[in-house]
Parts: C-alpha cells; sequence; structure tokens
C-alpha cells in the first residue's frame, strides 16, 4: 500500500530543486553498463534500514537488498533469493528453498538463519509494514538452505509480502550493533552498494553497481535516487535531461510535458483517490451507522466533473476500492453510484437525516488541493450535508490515525494487485479501519477468502466487493492516471503493484 501524503517528504525536505537538479545530472547509459541512471522522486525514505521499507521508497531498498521473492512487473513472482517455495495443504506452513552461495556485503553468507532473524526482527519494529508478517508465528531452519514459515493463519499475502519489504533480507551481523547501522550504511546481497562518499542522505542517494552480486547484471554502473519537493522541478529536470527518469503525478505536470517531443511517456492508473469511511457504526458522526446516509455521500459526489476539472480526465471514475488487477474486481461496479442529488436527498430522508448532518474531516493539504476541498463541500451541500474541514500538517497526522478523531478522510490509496493485501489494508481492522468494523457478510465471506488462493476464491472476492459497494463502505471518487517519463535515454516498465518501477524496471532506450 501507498499513502501518498508526501507529509514525511515535506517535513524532511532539506534541498531546494535546484539544488536537486544539480545532484543528479547524468544521461542513460548503454547496455553494455557503463551508464548512469538519474531517477527523480518525491519520496524521502526513513532509513535504508529494511525494517522501515515502505511504499513507493522500496527502490531505494532493492538497490541495496534483494527479497527472498521476486515481483514481476506483471505482478507474478519468480526466485530471488528463494528459489522455490511451497504452502502445505492447510496454507498454514510455507516452505522456501533458498539460494546456496549467496553473501552479504561484508563476506558473512545468506542463509535459513538470516532468513529466521530477518523476518523475527521485522515483526518486532515498529516499520509501518511490521504488521504484514503478524501472522507468522515462527520461522523453522530446516538446514541452512531451508527455511519453514508457520503461520497462525493462512495468509495468501504472504508471497506478497515476501517479494515487498518484509521479504528484503539484511545481513543479522548489524542487528546487534549499536546506532542501527543499517539506516545509512546497508548491508544486504543486492545489485549495488550505497555510495557513502557521493550520497548525502536526504537530498542524494548514490548507488554502485555490487562487484560480486550473485545475480544478472542491471543495465547501469551508477544508480542516483535525488529528492525534489515538487514535480514542477521534476519535470523540468526531465525536460532538459538532468534527469532521466520519474513519475509525474500532477496533471497539470503531466500535461505540460507531453508536447515535448524528446520525452517518452507511459501511463499507469495505480491509486485510487476517496473517502475512507472509518466511522461506519456511527461512534463520532451517528449519521455514518446507517447505510442510506453512506450511499447518499456516494450519490452526491460528481465523480465525472471532478475527474475532468481537477484531473483534467486523467483517470477513471469507480467506485470500488480494489483495482483491475484483482480478481475482486468487477467493471460493473466502477459506475454502480450516478450522481443523482436527488436521490442522495431522498436517502437521506429515510435515513431521518432530511434537515442534513455535519461532516468533519481533516485535510491534508498535499492530498485534497483547494478546487478538490471546494468541489466537495459543494456537492455535499447540495444534498443537505455540511462538510467542514480541518487542516491537519504532518505534525498533527497522530491524530487521524492514533488519536482516531475523525470519522472519515480523503486519501490517495495505491491498489494492490493482490486480492488479500487489499483486504488486509481496508477491510481488516487496522490504520484504514480505525474502529474495527466489520459485518454479518463480511465476517462470512473472509474466512473462504483466506483459506485458499485468489483464483479458487474469486467469487467470494467478488461477492466481497460487492458489498463493499452496495453497502457503502467507502466514496471513491476515480482511480487516478500517473505518467512515467524518461529523457528518451531510459526504457520504463511500470510495476504491477506499485506507483513507481521497481530498480529492474529501467533499461537503456532501443
Amino acid at each position: 500500500m501507498r499513502m501518498i501524503l508526501k507529509v514525511a517528504a515535506a517535513a524532511a525536505a532539506c534541498a531546494t530543486a535546484a539544488g536537486a537538479l544539480t545532484g543528479c545530472s547524468g544521461s542513460g547509459g548503454s547496455g553494455g553498463g557503463t551508464g548512469s541512471l538519474s531517477i527523480a522522486t518525491l519520496t524521502i525514505p526513513q532509513s535504508l534500514d529494511p525494517a522501515d521499507a515502505t511504499g513507493s521508497a522500496l527502490p531505494f531498498f532493492q538497490a541495496v537488498y534483494d527479497t527472498l521473492v521476486k515481483r514481476e512487473p506483471d505482478g507474478s513472482f519468480s526466485p530471488m533469493l528463494a528459489t522455490a517455495w511451497k504452502y502445505d495443504k492447510d496454507m498454514t506452513e510455507l516452505a522456501l528453498t533458498l539460494r546456496t552461495g549467496v553473501t552479504f556485503d561484508d563476506g558473512t553468507p545468506f542463509d535459513a538463519a538470516a532468513v529466521k532473524a530477518n523476518i523475527e526482527r521485522f515483526g518486532k519494529r515498529t516499520g509501518a509494514q511490521a504488521k504484514t508478517v503478524k501472522d507468522v508465528k515462527a520461522v523453522k531452519v530446516v538446514d541452512p538452505s531451508h527455511v519453514t514459515l508457520e503461520l497462525a493463519r493462512p495468509n495468501p499475502a504472504m508471497l506478497f509480502y515476501l517479494s515487498d519489504a518484509a521479504g528484503l533480507m539484511a545481513n543479522p551481523a548489524d542487528f546487534a550493533k549499536s546506532g542501527d547501522p543499517l539506516k545509512t550504511r546497508p548491508d544486504g546481497t543486492g545489485p549495488y552498494r550505497l555510495d557513502q562518499k557521493q550520497t548525502v542522505i536526504g537530498t542524494r542517494w548514490v548507488f554502485t553497481r555490487a562487484p560480486k552480486y550473485w545475480g544478472a547484471r542491471l543495465p547501469y554502473d551508477t544508480v542516483k535516487m535525488s529528492y525534489f519537493d515538487n514535480e514542477t522541478a521534476i519535470a523540468n529536470g526531465v525536460k532538459t535531461g538532468q534527469v532521466n527518469a520519474a513519475l509525474l503525478q500532477d496533471a497539470d505536470q503531466q500535461i505540460s510535458v507531453a508536447s515535448d517531443p524528446k520525452i517518452k511517456t507511459i501511463r499507469q492508473d495505480f491509486d485510487f483517490q476517496g473517502i475512507l469511511l472509518f466511522d461506519r457504526a456511527g461512534k463520532l458522526t451517528p449519521a455514518l451507522r446507517d447505510v442510506r446516509v453512506r450511499q447518499a455521500l456516494n450519490h452526491a459526489i460528481d465523480r465525472r466533473t471532478m475527474l475532468a476539472k481537477i484531473r483534467q480526465g486523467r483517470g477513471t471514475v469507480t467506485s470500488q476500492v480494489f483495482g483491475p488487477s484483482t480478481a475482486a474486481y468487477d467493471k460493473s461496479l466502477d459506475d454502480y453510484y450516478a450522481h443523482d442529488p436527488a436521490k442522495a436527498r431522498e436517502l437521506l430522508k429515510q435515513a431521518g437525516y432530511g434537515g442534513g448532518f455535519t461532516l468533519k474531516l481533516p485535510r491534508v493539504p498535499a492530498i485534497v488541493s483547494d478546487a478538490l476541498a471546494s468541489s466537495l463541500q459543494s456537492d455535499l451541500s447540495a444534498v443537505g450535508v455540511k462538510l467542514v474541514w480541518d487542516t491537519v500538517d504532518s505534525s498533527a497526522v497522530r491524530r487521524i490515525f492514533t488519536d482516531r478523531a475523525y470519522s472519515a478522510m480523503v486519501m490517495n490509496m495505491g491498489q494492490s494487485s493482490n486480492d488479500w493485501t487489499a483486504v488486509g489494508e481496508l477491510v481488516l481492522p487496522g490504520a484504514f479501519n480505525l474502529f474495527g468494523y466489520t459485518d454479518a457478510t463480511v465476517k462470512r465471506l473472509l474466512p473462504r477468502i483466506q483459506a485458499t488462493t485468489a483464483d479458487k476464491a474469486k467469487p467470494d472476492l467478488r461477492a466481497l466487493n460487492e458489498h463493499l459497494v452496495k453497502d457503502a463502505w467507502f466514496v471513491p471518487f476515480y482511480r487516478m492516471s500517473y505518467l512515467h517519463v524518461s529523457d528518451g535515454s531510459v526504457k520504463i516498465t511500470p510495476q504491477d503493484g506499485m506507483a513507481v518501477p521497481s530498480i529492474y524496471g529501467y533499461a537503456p532506450a532501443g
């Protein structure tokens, strides 16, 4: 999952756009592997310790750490540090066969004991993805090249997690050292090493080829990742060739590069934007307890106008939170809630709120622009709902997720290609189901979905998705189109399940 708050990045900003441009100059390399790749990003990793890995910061970690399982661009899994894997019939044991002859940067062998140490440490830390291994009750070392994950319950997303943050393998020799050296001096088995002399933490990270990497050589000898605090500077950097590759989320910046014949672009629909309704039981806002009120909110939103005006048409309207690459996705549900203010008012009247009610939401400016804030207020006001915005800066985000001070929030949410990952983020109790809300239909379907693969669970996943839409668990607006851009020297392959390409998704053009 990726929560595009940009808040952490803004709070940690320590470079001007001009300084960042100076630091990331370079040109796309040739297929011979002698070139340098410069990538611009709006993301700053908290550290380079795998325990802190999450979201769009994953490429920083992929450069220096391998994962147990590799996730291919289409979302399928292939061998990496684990060469084979197999579930038992109950899907509560996952046996991994490990690659032999692999060493960490300091020469320490990678083996089953290292896997056990990494997974156990990952689950005990406080990183955003620690929850992904909460179902691992034990890691059993069979021998140096075989390890078994014993699960407390079936978890259909476990291979996905092992291809993501939870699967990043660091040298356990660093775990006991004081000061957590992995934060700034990563020690993995990956294709690159962090160049300490050229790197300026918080501004520019420079990775150079690991001389004894066990796997296939990636195309570039050097990879530079530079932080920018705005997309205008990124777009200008790509136009001038000072940046080789980047992701543009803002519609205006996407349009600004479209007319440049040198720039190559690839569209990817990834995030959905919408209102996550935390308080479906009505603890803070009693009106939200009634499904008719939640349905009314959905009918009140003019999704097509919002998409046309705010995103300039760059996206697809939707009423569902599952993405097109999931088994749960049903194209017919994208248009389930038509813009119908009259129906919204009638539903509110039936629910006993004909006179309307007040809905107070936190507003993170990096997500909710002035135009979006105004549009939502106008649409809801038209059906009698008074929307009150409470501006929340990076220092006050705790009020949303820890203090549970709001009934809902406008969010940009990455749509995972893995159905159970989406369930874990949005349906199970957790960060985005703050109050742990559930209902009889969800309780009936989840155990059946959890006990098998997504292919076999497809009918139940589709039923779950339909229920979430019709019961109005959420108020999605649209899936947003992002644009991968390059200066023409780089071929970019988007990564399914991630907004940004993986480190393996870049190659010299032609």
